[in-house]
Order: C-alpha cells, then sequence, then structure tokens
C-alpha cells in the first residue's frame, strides 16, 4: 500500500502537512483515472467531497460510470466498503440493521446493517420507498444510527456515494429535499470523449477496479479531513462571499426554495479542501466559483413555470454567480 502518513508515525519531518495532503490527492486522483478515463474534473469533485467529509449524489444516465468511479474511490483507499442496490421492496432495518432476540442469552442483540462501513455506495437510490429513504437521514448528517433508543456511531471516514438515473421514472421516487440537501455534491460523470470511449468499445481501457492498488488508508482520511480544517485559512470577505452566493439562491425569482445555511457551511468546506488540494494555505474566490453549481444546485427547488421554461437549477446557480459581487483576494 502507497501511504501518505501525516503525522511524526514515518511522515518526513521537513515535509508539511498541506505539501502531503496536495500529493495524497494528487495521487488518488492519478489512480482513479486509470479506471475512470478523461473525467479528471469529476474525479477531484468526488475526492474534494470525501476529504470534506460530505457525501456524493451522482445523477447521470446509464452506462456512464457511475457506480465504476464510486467503487474506483473505495478500492484507492484502505476502508470498508459496502455496496447497496436500492429497491422498492427495501426496508429501513436492511440499510440501518436490527435488533435480533437471542434466545440462548434472552437479549437483544443489534446486527448492524450495511451502512455501517467506511464507504456505503448506494446505487439507484431513488427507487426505495420514502419510508426506506428516511432511514438515512440521521446517519448522514451525524454519522450515527438509532435503534431500539440506542445510538450505534458508524466508522469514520464516512462516505455515501449514491447514484441516480434521471430519465427512468418507472419505479421510482423522487428524494426528498431533507435528504437531498444531505449530499455536500451532485456530479454528472457525462458521456466519455471518442478515444475513451473507443477503448472501452475495444476492450483495452486498461486497468480493471479490482487491480487498482491502495494509495491512503481511512486513517489518512481523516487526517487530512482534520489538516484543510485547520491549517487552511478563508479570508472573512471570501467567507462572507459564499454566504452571500448562497443567500442570492433564495432570492431568484421563480426558485420556491432556495439553498440553505447547510449549502453556505458545504461550499466554505469544500473550498478548503480544493485549496489544501492546490498546495494552498488559504481560499480564493475562484475556489468557491469552482464548486458553487455542484454544492448548492441541487439545494434549489424551481417553480413550476421555470423548470417549463427549461432552466435548470444549474443555470440559476451561475446565474447568481454572475450577479454576486467577487471580493478582491486577500
Amino acid at each position: 500500500m502507497t501511504s501518505v502518513p501525516v503525522h511524526s508515525n514515518g511522515a518526513a519531518p521537513t515535509q508539511s502537512p498541506l505539501k502531503l495532503f496536495a500529493e495524497c490527492y494528487a495521487a488518488l486522483a492519478d489512480n482513479i483515472e486509470r479506471v475512470v478515463k478523461g473525467k479528471r474534473d469529476v474525479v477531484e469533485l468526488a475526492l474534494t467531497c470525501l476529504f470534506a467529509e460530505g457525501h456524493v449524489l451522482v445523477v447521470d444516465v446509464p452506462g456512464t460510470g457511475k457506480t465504476t468511479l464510486a467503487r474506483a474511490l473505495a478500492a484507492s483507499l484502505d476502508g470498508s466498503c459496502h455496496r447497496v442496490q436500492f429497491t422498492p421492496d427495501l426496508l429501513p432495518s436492511d440499510i440501518t440493521g436490527a435488533s435480533v432476540y437471542r434466545q440462548n442469552t434472552g437479549q437483544f442483540e443489534f446486527l448492524p446493517g450495511p451502512v455501517f462501513a467506511n464507504f456505503v455506495i448506494g446505487d439507484e437510490i431513488n427507487r426505495a420507498s420514502p419510508k426506506t429513504q428516511s432511514a438515512l437521514l440521521e446517519v448522514m448528517e451525524e454519522g450515527r444510527v438509532t435503534a431500539d433508543g440506542i445510538t450505534h456511531e458508524v466508522p469514520r471516514p464516512f462516505l455515501v456515494f449514491a447514484t441516480q438515473n434521471p430519465v427512468e421514472t418507472a419505479g421510482t421516487y423522487p428524494l426528498p429535499e431533507a435528504q437531498l440537501d444531505r449530499f455536500m455534491m451532485r456530479l454528472t460523470v457525462g458521456y466519455p470523449d471518442f478515444a475513451a470511449e473507443l477503448q472501452v468499445a475495444t476492450g483495452v481501457m486498461g486497468a480493471a477496479v479490482e487491480t487498482l492498488p491502495t494509495i491512503a488508508s481511512a486513517a489518512h482520511v481523516s487526517e487530512f479531513a482534520q489538516v484543510a480544517r485547520e491549517r487552511v485559512r478563508i479570508p472573512e470577505a471570501v467567507a462572507a462571499y459564499a454566504v452571500r452566493v448562497a443567500i442570492a439562491t433564495r432570492e431568484l425569482p421563480g426558485v420556491r426554495l432556495g439553498a440553505g445555511p447547510r449549502g453556505s457551511v458545504a461550499l466554505i468546506r469544500a473550498a478548503r479542501v480544493r485549496a489544501a488540494a492546490a498546495g494552498r494555505a488559504y481560499v480564493m474566490p475562484e475556489d468557491v466559483k469552482a464548486l458553487a453549481v455542484p454544492v448548492l444546485a441541487h439545494r434549489l427547488l424551481l417553480a413550476p413555470e421555470t423548470e417549463f421554461a427549461g432552466v435548470t437549477d444549474a443555470d440559476l446557480v451561475t446565474e447568481v454567480l454572475g450577479r454576486v459581487p467577487v471580493p478582491k483576494a486577500a
């Protein structure tokens, strides 16, 4: 395993934590790109979400590599990974776990569900019923599951990587706004370019997910997340800019619901990670602008007339970025 330690247990004393962070981030991106070809921007956004301790929702048509991206990310990190295929008959206990009565002891024992892992891949998450979706609300926000009045902590780091097909509606349920708000980012992989698709079609794509080497451990992810939180400063003007962008989405005509405070928090957390990945100890307005659409767009609830006009939530966030004054670099 290629590891990139942060503290004194093996780290070179001359290397700063931010430099180690940038090296690990780049190594992970390179590793995942061996499988997910030509999508460096999407890979980096997924890694940014990982180190910002957020969750990822990938919405795209079948065959674009949504699940492959999730599996490659999990394979690159030495952590537990569970995959759940969401279906209409899936029950909340099938995800969180359930208490089982043991006759030999006369007591109930909690059997953890697949959500107890560092990486939880939820395929076609919108196929589960609203009752099952609600089982994810607590664990996605607080990193714990409450069953029979007892709280159980999930492993850290904890990342839910969910996929969704936007064109197939039969047997699906729209995700509630409360759950969408718990995803830090919504990503779209998109179709591969001609060269990448030719490799796929001819079977010369290169590495398979199963052959990817492990780049870092789950403990490194938690350590680097702490590096981004504590060692990357955000100037007051840039933080205010991020909050103004989120607030501006609530004031747009044709928007029933804009990004809430959770959106502002997510935008600043992700901007810190983007700066750290670039080896910077400070956040720039460009970091906020680059992340605004994937972090904020899915949090908007559009009015029907806006949707009928063909305007998307991403269009509206882009419009906001053009309206809100950008602060000068500190």
